[in-house]
């Protein structure tokens, strides 16, 4: 039996209002691994993408225009009701904090457990040396979530991380503390990354406007990748590979890093014409993603995206056993007093 009140105990002193770099102050709480979690009201708004491809192709004048004419499962856009409010990490599940848990819990990470490791940045690599032309050295037993290949500290968000151990890292938490916490669903985390905004990105459409705001590929990274110079937004963030959460300016909602960094694992299945069905609803009440499927989505982009790809509407998937250099995780903690009037 679960004992509430030592819970009660934990959060209650750590309970307080931030004033983050963001237009309003942020209500925000911690945890026993140290996640802090930012307080999300419930609203609506409109999921997904309308852009053309000749909007996109000037936005993004380097991509070839054959990028824009896949994205259809972006489309309809459709309103969407988030019912409920709830807590989102304000930064993404770090390496330390994914240390605690696994010494804490006793649990393996599939990168280890099942002995094939996960995909690492090696400076010697050469991608022509790979089947698919990969950036990134793997599937190989010395690449884990503690050995991405480059350098990182305890507070640099955890890579080579699957959706299952996403999903163990939830499942702990939530038997410790006796709170619901899960991975965000869809459209949950489009809401939150958004904070009000309708364009490409929560800092505006330009993609420069993400310099300072995101850790994506610019010129730091392209130093590794010079092939894909072109790709790269114009300046430097300081950071070739992770950047420590936080480091970047918060969305209006005083979330870190919801563009970058690290590609987030969300709930849902993905399914192409999924959209299509929720457009027929008029207004889709907390929409949880096709009932079944084969692969999961995560969204956000990471250090070594392109600004295209980390767009808030830009969906990208993989399998669930999926570990690689670029994904990790942010949790949602459901918000207590909002499922009590649910019941």
């Amino acid at each position: 039996m679960l004992k509430r009140p030592a819970l009660c105990l934990l959060l209650a002193p750590l309970l307080l209002l931030a004033a983050c770099a963001a237009p309003r102050q942020t209500l925000a709480l911690e945890n026993s691994l140290g996640m802090r979690f930012v307080k999300i009201p419930a609203g609506e708004f409109l999921m997904g993408s309308e852009a053309s491809p000749d909007e996109l192709a000037k936005l993004f004048p380097a991509l070839p225009r054959e990028r824009f004419l896949k994205l259809a499962d972006e489309g309809p856009v459709h309103r969407v009701r988030i019912s409920r409010s709830f807590w989102l990490g304000q930064h993404e599940v770090t390496v330390g904090q994914f240390r605690r848990f696994l010494a804490r819990s006793g649990y393996r990470p599939e990168s280890v457990a099942d002995g094939t490791g996960g995909y690492g940045w090696r400076a010697d690599y050469d991608p022509a040396s790979s089947p698919r032309g990969d950036a990134f050295e793997g599937r190989r037993p010395e690449y884990s979530w503690a050995h991405p290949g480059f350098p990182q500290g305890e507070d640099h968000p955890v890579t080579n991380i699957t959706w299952h151990d996403a999903q163990a890292l939830a499942a702990w938490l939530s038997q410790t503390e006796g709170r619901r916490y899960r991975l965000p669903t869809e459209a949950e985390w489009e809401y939150a990354c958004r904070a009000g905004t309708r364009t490409h990105f929560s800092t505006g459409d330009a993609p420069q406007s993400l310099l300072g705001h995101a850790n994506l590929f610019d010129a730091d990274s392209a130093r590794h990748w010079p092939k894909w110079q072109d790709m790269a937004l114009v300046g430097r963030d300081g950071h070739a590979f992770t950047a420590p959460v936080g480091s970047f300016a918060p969305n209006a909602w005083g979330l870190h890093d919801m563009h970058g960094n690290v590609w987030e694992w969300v709930a849902d299945w993905h399914g192409d014409d999924y959209y299509a069905q929720l457009a027929t609803q008029g207004t889709a009440v907390d929409p949880q993603g096709p009932a079944e499927g084969s692969v999961r989505v995560r969204r956000g982009g990471s250090w070594h995206t392109w600004a295209f790809y980390a767009r808030a509407a830009y969906r990208n998937w993989n399998d669930p056993s999926t570990r690689y250099t670029l994904v990790g995780l942010r949790l949602l903690l459901e918000d207590e007093a909002e499922q009590k009037k649910a019941r």
